[in-house]
């Protein structure tokens, strides 16, 4: 799995850009604001058909432009595949493979297996229970479309469900059939995406220990813990007990849209009571078994995209998270950062091939 070239145009402050790759380490440096992680981003859109920075499409165009165009060659199963992805302001976005045209993005979720380690990961320990479902359902829709698909189907379902629910609120009424209809359909959806992610924790957590071990050094208890009514309670029961407290608060109070991830050190949450040092070896755990997770379900190295790493990691985490890569032979690197001569320094001592592009 590799990105071969990439071209830009428009693609929010890239006019026109044009990057031809490496097949191990490739640096982009220069100061803030340049469009360092825009390039990054690039590859993830390509990857996703959306950004991970920015979901608003049309906040992708460049200032006072029309349109953006993400051109990408990529080796995918030593085959040459090129993507792109545009969109013109009015129209809907396009995505293409060899230039065929998707009716659905979901259908290309998946061809090119990616991970990104970004400063905003330490959203994943500090924010709500959304952004760890999305970690969950970001690397679980990349390998089974079923799951997507189903997860995708279950939202439209609830966001139809909690539609009603305010209808009946504001017009002093109440169908039970109706809500009985959405329900059924959503205890069937919701029981598959339970089912897969409960097997995706017990796969997950061994991977995750081990990559924290290795990577600590040290003897601490770490533990991911799968939070979901539906372990105790079938869905169709949580929804009929739920259903005075939904007409009272005009949305569905319960399912699997509210499942969670503990993130626990010696039994206890690390938001709370992790160190500054065990948190972030936390997360470079995290990531580093979602590429595992990845790689041993798709049978290739997904490409790895470090933002901004060195500004929220020391020199010498940098330096053996690169190592750790490199040694096991991860594949395919995209970083970024600020500063060439401290770059220089750390890939020089990783003994690998790279580039360094300056922004």
């Amino acid at each position: 799995m590799l990105v071969k070239k990439i071209n830009l145009t428009n693609y929010k402050n890239l006019s026109s850009r044009s990057y031809t790759f490496n097949s191990s380490i490739n640096c982009f440096v220069g100061n803030n604001g340049k469009g360092k992680s825009n390039i990054l981003d690039s590859i993830y859109h390509l990857a996703f058909g959306k950004s991970f920075f920015n979901s608003t499409t049309a906040q992708n165009i460049m200032f006072n432009k029309k349109f953006f165009l993400i051109e990408g060659k990529f080796e995918i199963n030593s085959r040459e595949e090129k993507i792109t992805c545009s969109y013109k302001k009015g129209q809907k976005k396009v995505l293409k493979r060899n230039n065929i045209i998707y009716e659905k993005f979901s259908e290309h979720i998946g061809l090119i297996p990616l991970v990104l380690i970004s400063p905003d990961d330490i959203d994943l320990i500090n924010d709500g229970s959304a952004l760890r479902r999305k970690f969950i359902d970001g690397i679980l829709g990349q390998i089974f479309p079923e799951y997507l698909k189903n997860l995708i189907d279950y939202n439209k379902l609830l966001s139809q469900r909690n539609s009603l629910l305010k209808y009946f609120a504001s017009n002093q009424t109440f169908d039970h059939d109706s809500i009985e209809i959405y329900d059924l359909q959503l205890e069937k959806l919701g029981k598959n995406i339970h089912k897969y992610r409960n097997k995706f924790i017990r796969s997950f957590s061994p991977l995750f220990l081990k990559r924290y071990k290795k990577i600590s050094k040290g003897n601490e208890i770490v533990m991911l813990n799968y939070k979901s009514s539906l372990n105790n309670s079938s869905f169709g029961d949580l929804l009929k007990n739920s259903i005075n407290k939904d007409r009272l608060f005009q949305y569905t109070t319960e399912g699997i849209h509210k499942d969670d991830i503990e993130l626990l050190i010696h039994q206890k949450p690390i938001k709370k009571f992790g160190s500054q040092g065990q948190k972030k070896t936390y997360l470079i755990s995290l990531k580093i078994a979602q590429f595992d997770y990845l790689k041993d379900k798709k049978g290739v190295s997904p490409i790895v995209l470090l933002d901004d790493i060195f500004d929220k990691l020391d020199q010498d985490r940098v330096t053996n998270l690169l190592k750790l890569i490199i040694d096991e032979n991860f594949g395919q690197i995209f970083l970024t950062d600020t500063h060439e001569k401290r770059t220089l320094k750390t890939l020089k001592s990783v003994n690998s091939d790279f580039e360094i592009f300056k922004v």
